[in-house]
């Protein structure tokens, strides 16, 4: 049982799909409140709304994202 994933996180970014907040700050080492500034700012990728409670964001996204600090860097 401990093999399945929703008890083992995945450690390797999805090539497509959606992910939610927690999925993401595990992908990117920054802060909710650094991530909502980000995303107002235009400066990270913005969320996709599934329903009035749940938010999340494209895998694709986040990807091209992460390519792109390392570029700027």
């Amino acid at each position: 049982m401990a093999d399945s994933p929703a008890a083992t996180p995945s450690a390797a970014l999805p090539d497509t799909g959606f992910l939610r907040q927690p999925q993401v700050l595990s992908f990117v080492p920054i802060s909710k409140s650094t991530l909502w500034r980000r995303v107002h700012a235009r400066t990270f990728p913005e969320p996709v709304k599934l329903s009035e409670r749940v938010t999340v964001w494209r895998a694709e996204d986040i990807r091209r994202w992460i390519e792109q600090q390392g570029v700027a860097s």
